[in-house]
């Protein structure tokens, strides 16, 4: 959901990507604004693209520390655009959107459990030419027997313009309380688009045949391969704090996305 965000004269940490033009930002800003570190600032300013911006939430799970991104990267979806004039003001008159992450829980083929955060999707993707076979279970009930696919995955509202937009899946309303989960290339049943599941369902993955057909499970930017099992469920004990420009509210911005023709 998108709230005002209210802080009077904030400090800012200003951390950029490895980009030239990020890094050259950061200097110009940090000499106009100052610069304290990262975990004592109030907000944090991102320089970069959206892959950064992950980077930077990941960072601040723990402190759950407002993110106000400016893009200076290729994509920019969930940054704003940047312009150096009125920085603070445009800050302390931001939108909040208020994120919640999956919880990932992979266990590999050697009984290993794995567990990540994930604030774009989980994804299960084939390892190999051969394609991947999976059991889908929805809240301890079976319902898909066999995909047969590239692959599945399942998206937060906030990541559903990203790798499940790309896949054919649905764009969510950042308030719907609803999770995308999707087939990619399903191959058996062809015709199965995936599923708007609750924000409350509990999503489990069962591998079959995981030894001929291996498949890896990815939260955001970590991978656990040759996986046999993986479960998702949303964690709403972790709330994540992203500032868009007044206006410019990332639900407007995926309201904005639905009508591009």
């Amino acid at each position: 959901m998108s709230v005002p965000f209210q802080t009077v004269a904030p400090t800012l940490a200003f951390v950029a990507s490895d980009w030239p033009e990020a890094q050259d930002a950061r200097v110009r800003l940090v000499a106009v604004h100052g610069d304290v570190p990262e975990d004592e600032a109030d907000v944090v300013v991102a320089l970069g693209g959206d892959g950064f911006m992950l980077e930077v939430l990941h960072r601040n799970l723990a402190a759950r520390r407002p993110i106000y991104g400016m893009n200076r990267g290729s994509v920019g979806f969930l940054m704003n655009d940047y312009d150096e004039e009125g920085l603070v003001e445009r800050i302390t008159g931001a939108e909040q959107a208020i994120i919640h992450p999956l919880r990932m829980t992979a266990i590999d083929i050697r009984g290993v459990v794995h567990d990540a955060l994930a604030i774009n999707d989980v994804s299960l993707l084939r390892e190999t030419r051969q394609a991947a076979k999976l059991r889908i279970v929805i809240d301890e009930r079976t319902r898909l027997d066999e995909l047969i696919c590239d692959g599945a995955l399942v998206a937060t509202p906030a990541g559903s313009t990203a790798y499940n937009l790309s896949a054919h899946g649905p764009i969510i309303p950042l308030n719907a309380q609803v999770l995308a989960l999707t087939p990619i290339s399903a191959f058996r049943p062809r015709r199965w688009r995936g599923a708007l599941l609750s924000h409350h369902a509990r999503v489990r993955f069962d591998v079959l045949e995981s030894a001929k057909r291996p498949v890896s499970a990815v939260a955001d930017n970590v991978e656990v391969r040759h996986v046999s099992r993986v479960d998702v469920v949303e964690d709403r004990t972790i709330s994540l704090s992203i500032l868009f420009d007044a206006g410019r509210s990332l639900e407007e911005r995926m309201l904005t996305e639905q009508f591009v023709v």
